[in-house]
């Protein structure tokens, strides 16, 4: 009985770091590299991947969204900390405007492999990877918070925060040392 619960436990905790949008549609766990070896083993099969936009193209009844693939963490968020596994392009039905899905955004999609499609890069014409969208996810973007150092607000990166008003104190905070402390 241990075991069992022990085992529904883990199963849970798998998928609780995941976004709800991509976490509630069953995928295989097949990496980018697997799948771009042998394109048509894996065709129509489930898959999670992500990575940065690159370009988004809106034809009129769909958007091709062409992704510089990295490998996903537990959260399901690219890491960019790793080497890039190659491209591909995720087809949506729905409209996706290119100033929200702008270049450079971090994004994570689940969908379908459906073969693959065939893109020009510079002088170069390349085959991709073709996922057709079940789910989107477009992550937050960490911004450099003035008031409390870089990363999440109100948490200071490394320990020590920058703030304009008031100089530089430990986690940010004004009143925990650190120089031009106000008068008051």
């Amino acid at each position: 009985m241990r075991g069992y619960l022990l085992l529904s436990c883990l199963l849970l905790s798998a998928c609780a770091g995941l976004p709800a949008t991509i976490r509630n549609v069953p995928v295989a766990d097949i990496t980018y590299s697997q799948a771009n070896q042998n394109l048509n083993s894996y065709k129509d099969t489930s898959v999670r991947w992500g990575g940065v936009i690159i370009e988004v193209e809106n034809e009129e009844n769909f958007t091709l969204v062409q992704v510089l693939s990295h490998p996903l963490n537990y959260y399901g968020r690219p890491q960019l900390s790793k080497p890039s596994e190659g491209r591909f392009v995720i087809r949506s039905s729905e409209f996706l405007d290119p100033a929200v899905y702008a270049k450079d955004k971090e994004i994570t999609v689940a969908g379908t492999l459906k073969g693959d499609i065939e893109r020009t890069i510079g002088k170069k014409t390349i085959r991709l990877p073709l996922l057709f969208s079940t789910a989107i996810y477009l992550w937050p973007v960490f911004q450099n918070n003035p008031y409390y150092g870089y990363g999440y607000p109100g948490f200071g990166y490394g320990g020590y925060g920058m703030n304009p008003y008031f100089g530089y104190g430990y986690y940010g905070n004004p009143f925990w040392g650190g120089y031009n402390r106000p008068y008051w």
